[in-house]
């Protein structure tokens, strides 16, 4: 999940895109797309991250089933956050 500071900082920045929009609405655009891009980079990361974590918890076990149910039971959360965005 995306931090509160960093959602809202999202969130400021394009309610800015927003406001030019009717005196610059090409620039508005242009600025909506770099906010979009950036977001993706930021999302992107995140996941990477996330994903880096899970194997890694279960790859520096000895992988006792239990160890291996709780790692499939993480990657299942992180597929399904996946699949619903």
């Amino acid at each position: 999940m995306m931090r509160p500071h960093r959602a809202e900082s999202f969130r400021d920045r394009w309610n800015a895109v927003q406001g030019e929009f009717v005196d610059r609405p090409r620039e508005a655009v242009e600025q909506a797309d770099e906010l979009v891009g950036d977001l993706l980079e930021e999302l992107s990361w995140m996941f990477r991250n996330q994903r880096a974590d899970l194997e890694q918890a279960w790859s520096d076990e000895e992988g006792s089933t239990e160890n291996l149910r709780v790692a499939l039971r993480r990657y299942r959360e992180l597929f399904d956050r996946l699949l619903s965005m």
